[in-house]
């Protein structure tokens, strides 16, 4: 035989197995992990909607619409508070200057109008001869000295025929 070497009959064998070994390794080595293997990914959250449930049990127009309803108490409130209003004429504008200037003349009249117990007499104390009249006490001194002024003429016009008038 040409080449007399020994064939050993485990030889191709021995090459089968390394050549499937090998074939193998390549295969599993393409196989993944099953631990790096990508998962499904995560679930997206439902979208907010305004029947979507926020707290308490309450949805979400329901939040919105008690929020709204406590700032419009806030904000009527403090307006009521601070008399905030925006004027819509010309007119209202005018009006309202005027008024505050008639409320300044009043306060500063106010101011130089002495005090109460300066004007009356205050029940129980001693009369003052410096103390103010009242109109009524002004009106009794006229008309008493307007009476005697009348009797005092009538008396120079006719001094001695001072008549009393017959009864009966």
């Amino acid at each position: 035989m040409v080449g007399d070497q020994p064939v050993c009959p485990s030889q191709p064998l021995l090459r089968g197995a390394l050549l499937l070994s090998q074939c193998l390794s390549s295969v599993f080595s393409q196989v993944p992990d099953p631990e790096l293997l990508p998962t499904d990914p995560p679930k997206k959250p439902d979208p907010i909607t305004s029947e979507s449930v926020v707290f308490w049990g309450l949805r979400l127009w329901q939040v919105i619409a008690i929020f709204s309803v406590f700032v419009l108490a806030i904000i009527i409130t403090l307006c009521c508070i601070f008399k905030c209003r925006i004027p819509r004429t010309k007119k209202e504008i005018e009006a309202r200057n005027v008024q505050r200037q008639a409320a300044k003349k009043y306060a500063n009249t106010l101011e130089t109008v002495p005090p109460l117990n300066e004007l009356t007499e205050i029940p129980g104390s001693a009369p003052d001869a410096s103390a103010v009249q009242t109109v009524s006490e002004q009106v009794q001194t006229q008309s008493a000295t307007s009476s005697q002024l009348s009797i005092v003429r009538v008396s120079e016009e006719q001094p001695g025929s001072l008549t009393l008038p017959e009864t009966g």
